[in-house]
């Protein structure tokens, strides 16, 4: 899609605004102008939107990891849009995309074009994609169409509710320094988890599991199980892999609020590991080819691209 010179100026501004605000946040701090309420509205504000992104962007919408009670999917998809990463539809198009090409030509935050790139550069290059070609089916559904054209509203929201609770410093920490550091969080998994980290499984791109940004973002730092089993509802796969969103779902699963919640079984993740084992044996290539031939169960992508769902 291209984008206007005004569309980029905001991105600019998006970007630079919550950085100023949380170097002036670390002046007020230095001066002890700080109180726990401007904490606790930093904490809440960052867990709520980020769980937005992860629970909602991500898992249950762009990869229809569980289906929800209508009222759940309505205050996830708030949730997402107060984290001021962009409208759902727009954001799930892009991150579809992103699947189908990973680390490939076409994919639009890639760290093959560089790790600045990967991590905030593309924003400024029109990589973000058309949901009528890759998420059609989501243009059905009323819900997720009314919060995606509404998404400023709900920006409006995230900085107007701290301002009343904790006036000028609520805004600053509950605010900008809440969107500052959920962007870059959200950003590290494009470039960090695609540079940086372990690869448990043979994937077609170079996504890897990296710990910190898997306790930052609430269980999206390990990427590579992600990209290895994409509709999992669950990214840490092991017991010591902390997955806050994972836990979040299976205790919404327990109490009703969502159903039909994807798992991979540590059988299909057995059988995976052996076919690598067995293609790493019979190879004559001096490397381990990264294309593993997978089930359908155990890799099946996002939504196909122009899917008509």
């Amino acid at each position: 899609m291209k984008h206007s010179p005004l569309y980029k100026a905001g991105i600019l501004i998006v970007v630079v605004v919550p950085l100023v605000a949380t170097i002036f946040a670390m002046v007020l701090l230095w001066q002890r102008a700080v109180n726990w309420l401007d904490i606790v509205l930093l904490v809440t504000f960052y867990s709520l939107t980020a769980l937005g992104i992860t629970v909602g962007y991500h898992r249950m919408l762009t990869h229809r990891s569980f289906t929800p009670h209508p009222v759940v999917k309505f205050l996830f998809l708030v949730l997402g849009s107060m984290a001021l990463e962009g409208a759902a539809l727009e954001w799930a198009a892009t991150h579809i995309k992103h699947h189908s090409v990973s680390d490939r030509e076409g994919d639009p935050h890639s760290p093959v074009e560089g790790f600045f790139h990967a991590h905030i550069g593309w924003l400024f290059k029109d990589r973000m994609a058309d949901p009528n070609q890759y998420c059609r089916h989501l243009l059905k559904d009323p819900v997720i169409v009314f919060v995606s054209r509404t998404f400023f509203v709900w920006v409006v929201l995230s900085l107007v509710i701290p301002f009343l609770i904790g006036g000028w410093t609520g805004l600053l920490w509950g605010g900008l320094v809440r969107i500052f550091l959920t962007h870059h969080v959200t950003w590290s998994v494009n470039s960090i988890c695609h540079t940086f980290g372990r690869r448990d499984f043979a994937t077609n791109d170079e996504s890897r599991n990296e710990w910190v940004i898997g306790l930052l973002s609430f269980g999206e730092g390990w990427h590579n199980n992600h990209h290895a089993f994409p509709r999992s509802a669950f990214h840490g796969l092991r017991w010591w892999q902390v997955d806050i969103s994972g836990y979040i779902i299976s205790f919404m699963e327990k109490v009703g609020l969502v159903r039909d919640v994807y798992r991979v079984s540590p059988e299909m993740m057995q059988r995976r590991l052996a076919r690598q084992t067995a293609v790493a044996t019979v190879s004559t290539a001096p490397v381990v080819p990264k294309s593993v031939p997978v089930s359908k169960d155990e890799a099946q992508p996002p939504v196909p691209v122009t899917a008509d769902l």
